[in-house]
């Protein structure tokens, strides 16, 4: 693999994501962006390999993400454990929230947030 990471064949879907953040994302992202936590640098839309992570922290190598719909079907749930068997491959914590759980219960995610901060 050429790139590991923020591969440049990536880099126009990354900023289509980007452009067309689900409001879930958008919520988080307010939270994230601006090192608001704990002064830690995010990033959205972020490519490790050829896969895009909604959100990651190189400093701890945090990955967070964020499960829509479309992460519940069979196919689905085959990609994304592939996705973090990778992801994991190279000692990179993932962590992922529903869209409900960030909607409704924001300050619970960022309180899980917060406490792989620390680990």
């Amino acid at each position: 693999m050429d790139f590991l990471y923020n591969n440049p064949k990536l880099k126009v879907r990354r900023g289509n994501l980007r452009q067309d953040m689900p409001k879930p994302e958008q919520v988080l992202w307010y939270w994230l962006k601006g090192k608001k936590l704990n002064n830690y640098k995010f990033r959205r839309q972020y490519s490790i390999g050829y896969y895009i992570v909604d959100f990651y922290c190189t400093e701890l190598r945090l990955a967070i993400e964020i499960d829509g719909d479309s992460h519940y079907s069979q196919k689905a749930k085959v990609y994304d454990q592939e996705r973090e068997d990778f992801i994991k491959s190279y000692d990179i914590r993932i962590i992922r929230f529903t869209n409900k759980e960030v909607i409704e219960n924001i300050e619970g995610v960022i309180y899980r947030v917060l406490e792989e901060l620390h680990a």
